[in-house]
């Protein structure tokens, strides 16, 4: 009867069963390496369509050239050069850029004078396709640097400005009559509570900024540059040199990836409080 009574006994695992957390890491190592196998096929596919002559290598070239196209670029230091030049235009425009955006921004979302001041010019200059500018930079600025630089800074300050503003106003009125009550001061609550309520936001700008920054660059490398990215891409057009284009066109977006994903590590960092 005593036996009959008595509550059941819960077992823990036996040795050798495999837990929840040993099974879950391969399978995210699985799915991790699942992501990789679409671009793969693609990359094998193209390498079957060029080996077999169904894919023209004149107006393609295979990835087995485009390799070995990069190493040679690489080897004789053509590729590190173009690269050298083409990050710091970027990081010069984006510096101007950024600069100007975060300010405007400030200026707009922290006074209703500033927003009316400083707003409808700035809704009005976005809408205008900053690429239908390069003629007009060409005439004021000539086809040195400083278009090139003008460009890419006119492509960041746009993102940055609008996410800013947004996260400045968006910040709840509660919030701010907490910081009054506690008899803050104007910059104090700019300081702790309007910054900080903002740069989810602001931070969400950057990654815009900085994905319209190189694509704003890959233009502006075609007003008469001598060096960078783009000018090895017009030289390479030039001469049919299909694999050298691609090289270009590559490191393009692996420097796109590297600084957003430069970004997000911040973001983690700045925004750790958050779930």
């Amino acid at each position: 009867m005593s036996q009959a009574l008595a509550p059941p006994t819960t077992a823990g695992p036996t040795p050798g069963t495999p837990t929840k957390s040993a099974t879950a890491a391969p399978r995210r190592r699985f799915t991790a390496w699942r992501r990789w196998l679409s671009p793969v096929a693609i990359v094998a596919l193209w390498q079957l369509a060029s080996s077999t002559g169904v894919l023209d290598e004149r107006k393609l070239a295979s990835p087995a050239q485009i390799a070995t196209a990069a190493g040679e670029l690489i080897a004789d230091g053509t590729l590190g050069d173009a690269v050298l030049v083409s990050v710091q235009r970027v990081a010069l425009g984006f510096v101007l850029g950024a600069s100007f955006g975060l300010l405007l921004a400030l200026v707009a979302g922290l006074s209703k004078i500033g927003e009316e001041a400083v707003d409808p010019p700035m809704q009005m200059l976005r809408t205008l396709p900053h690429f239908g500018l390069i003629p007009l930079f060409i005439i004021w600025m000539g086809i040195d640097e400083a278009p090139k630089v003008a460009l890419i800074a006119l492509g960041v300050a746009f993102p940055l400005y609008l996410n800013t503003f947004a996260g400045i106003r968006g910040i709840d009125r509660k919030v701010m009559e907490a910081a009054r009550s506690m008899h803050l001061t104007r910059l104090q609550r700019i300081r702790h509570v309007v910054l900080p309520g903002a740069l989810p936001n602001t931070l969400v700008g950057l990654r815009q900024s900085l994905g319209i920054a190189w694509l704003s660059l890959i233009v502006a490398e075609t007003i008469g540059s001598d060096a960078g990215l783009g000018y090895m891409i017009n030289r390479a057009r030039d001469f049919l040199l299909t694999d050298v284009i691609v090289v270009g066109l590559v490191t393009y977006s692996l420097l796109g990836l590297a600084t957003d994903a430069i970004v997000r590590y911040l973001e983690r960092r700045a925004l750790s409080w958050r779930a």
